[in-house]
């Protein structure tokens, strides 16, 4: 085994306060100087690539700091959506319902002084196209000029999966809502690729099918299904190895004991179109599932992107523990198809109060590049 075994994030970092204070007088319509919010981005941008460079980070993004929410962004890059105040959204609604005096606490301490704008559900209402050309071109300058006083010799950028975009009103099926949406997000991805960075597609919703109770098996499979036809049908053209798959189970702190098994979510993750696959693997309902990929057939071109930190604590792993999970993977398919990640994002939404504190993340994020290091000597990597 020659190859280093590099290290990556899954996307979202808290945002300064100063930023998300300007991000929500944008966003509410509030008085607001529009140039010094556009400088305020690109420095933050650049500000949060130099420290993950410092933290050892091989894989860098921007940090979603432009970003009001990692799904709720595309408001502003898709037409034929409208919002849709108080309309119900089926999100982990079986763990919800299983300890339902935990979430009632739980959403209350997340409203007090949280995000800088509510999460307010997508309704599709008429033809969706594509219209964040001038936002995506913003994000992708921001990054690129960050990348280059920085050193960092890699970096990816997160976008949605259709799946992600909101619910359908205006199409004949689901599918066909997908696929549209496909079309469109397309131009994301396509750009993206473009500009010399990895396209990271997120889909947590994906998990969230098999542990919906209002569905059955079969209903739960076709959905699956469908989207991983629609994400490879937007990613139609583009080269797999600039393509890297993440899903994960949505909420952070929680009991999680509905959460899938990664057997029934790996086998549609790897029909996605995709050189690499992020997933949770850290937090300890997961951490025991490395032993499915023992049995998988992964494609000899295929990474895998496991979570070897949690984003859902604030207790930093011991870098002995985290080179420990990583050589569990590194064993089962060598050191170079192996990259060190989080379980999931930091702050999928703009947020004054992110769950894991920011000094706390960056020490995590520390504490995963040396722990990259000690698997890489444990496996006797040599790059």
């Amino acid at each position: 085994m020659t190859g280093r075994i590099r290290t990556t994030h899954v996307g979202s970092l808290p945002r300064p306060h100063d930023l998300l204070d300007l991000m929500k007088a944008r966003l509410s319509g509030q008085p607001y100087d529009r140039e010094g919010y556009e400088r305020r981005v690109r420095s933050a941008v650049a500000d949060c690539v130099r420290r993950q460079v410092e933290c050892g980070i091989d894989i860098v993004a921007d940090g979603e700091q432009s970003k009001p929410g990692f799904f709720t962004y595309v408001k502003e890059r898709l037409s034929g959506f409208e919002p849709r105040p108080g309309k119900k959204v089926a999100f982990f609604d079986a763990e919800r319902a299983a300890f339902p005096e935990y979430y009632k606490e739980y959403f209350a301490r997340a409203m007090v002084g949280g995000a800088v704008a509510p999460v307010v559900p997508m309704v599709c209402t008429g033809p969706v196209s594509y219209r964040g050309e001038e936002a995506l071109r913003r994000d992708i300058d921001n990054l690129k000029a960050a990348l280059a006083t920085t050193g960092a010799r890699a970096a990816f950028m997160p976008s949605v999966a259709p799946s992600g975009a909101g619910t359908n009103e205006h199409y004949q099926s689901d599918e066909e809502f997908f696929f549209a949406v496909a079309d469109a997000m397309r131009k994301e991805y396509q750009a993206i690729v473009d500009a010399g960075l990895y396209l990271q597609v997120d889909d947590p919703f994906m998990t969230d099918l098999f542990s919906d109770p209002a569905l059955d098996e079969r209903q739960r499979r076709r959905l699956a299904e469908i989207h991983v036809e629609a994400i490879n049908h937007a990613l139609r053209g583009i080269p797999a190895e600039k393509v890297r798959f993440h899903t994960c189970y949505g909420i952070n702190e929680g009991p999680r004991v509905h959460d899938p098994a990664l057997g029934e979510v790996a086998p549609f993750m790897l029909k996605v179109n995709a050189g690499a696959y992020s997933f949770e693997a850290a937090n300890a309902r997961h951490e025991h599932e490395y032993h499915y990929w023992e049995g998988a057939k992964l494609p000899d071109d295929k990474v895998l992107v496991p979570g070897v930190i949690t984003h859902a604590g604030n207790i930093v792993e011991h870098p002995e523990l985290i080179a420990e999970r990583l050589a569990r993977f590194a064993r089962i398919v060598g050191t170079e198809r192996v990259i060190a990640s989080a379980d999931c994002g930091f702050s999928s939404q703009a947020t004054y109060k992110p769950e894991v504190h920011p000094t706390v993340m960056w020490a995590k994020f520390k504490a995963m590049a040396e722990g990259a290091g000690l698997a890489n000597k444990l496996m006797g990597s040599t790059s």
